[in-house]
């Protein structure tokens, strides 16, 4: 049995696909099983960070864990959380969900967010493995209804680039560490196959779409204004200034080759993506 946290969110659901697919016993632990649109075959269970006792309970019979643990600063603690129960229940692989940068000093302190969540992971006694992705794809989701509606997409990261990964990549490797032997006490970082700013996402959309897609600059003052009107905690708003000033400096310029170590071959491109999700963007 293999028990997926964080089962409804963008990596967890597509895991919890996968794993189905491949015919593997797959447990969903969600907040909120009503939401859950799980294959058949997969057992939804509720649980919540915030009552132990049901992540407990949800542990039963696990032997294989996927980790989504911190959900900001004020929640390191849930990683340990879910590591003790895991401990206590007998689970023997872990897998974390972190994040690119993690530990970087100039990151400052979101890059911090996922480190006590990291240490849990490695001091469990268990079989771990620590997943640290780029800029998800499906980021720019967010730019639907301003492409629906004719407007520029707003540019918050300049000239700075990504190696921005298709989230199914992320799932699938996630599955095969949680399957396949080789992977304890490994990070892997996980990026796309190459640098990219927000135009060249931009110019990626435009082909796709037969249509021009401008990009507007959104400088730190105005992005902050912007996430405090949008009702986001002032500590969260930080947290995404902090990191998007990590991009334009350069910071997270980082291509690497762990998504073919993993699965044997490249990972997807953010013009494939993009062509697969076409009618998000074009409203069709």
């Amino acid at each position: 049995m293999i028990l997926v946290t964080g089962a409804t969110g963008t990596i967890g659901s597509e895991l919890v696909r996968q794993l189905a697919e491949r015919g593997e016993k797959v447990r969903a632990l969600t907040r909120d099983p009503a939401r859950a649109a799980s294959p058949a075959g997969v057992e939804v269970v509720r649980g919540d960070y915030h009552e132990p006792a049901s992540v407990q309970a949800a542990m039963a019979g696990v032997l294989a864990l996927f980790a989504v643990g911190v959900l900001g600063p004020g929640d390191a603690d849930a990683d340990a959380m879910l590591v003790s129960a895991a401990r206590a229940a007998g689970v023997r692989r872990i897998v974390k969900l972190s994040a690119i940068g993690t530990g970087d000093p100039a990151l400052g302190p979101v890059g911090n967010w996922h480190l006590e969540g990291e240490r849990a992971v490695r001091e469990s006694g268990l079989e771990w493995t620590v997943l640290r992705p780029s800029s998800f794809a499906s980021n720019t989701l967010s730019w639907a209804a301003d492409l629906r509606a004719g407007e520029a997409v707003p540019d918050m990261t300049g000239a700075g680039t990504q190696g921005v990964i298709d989230p199914r990549d992320v799932s699938e490797v996630a599955a095969e560490v949680l399957l396949a032997p080789g992977h304890a006490g490994l990070v892997h970082t996980l990026t796309g196959p190459e640098l990219l700013t927000t135009a060249d996402q931009a110019a990626a959309l435009a082909e796709v779409l037969g249509r021009p897609v401008t990009t507007v600059d959104v400088p730190p003052g105005e992005l902050r204004a912007r996430l405090l009107r949008a009702g986001m905690p002032d500590t969260y708003a930080e947290g995404v200034l902090a990191g998007t000033a990590y991009v334009r400096r350069g910071g997270n310029a980082v291509v690497t080759d762990d998504v073919r170590r993993v699965l044997a071959r490249a990972p997807r491109t953010y013009a494939q993506w993009a062509l697969d999700h076409r009618a998000v963007f074009a409203g069709v």
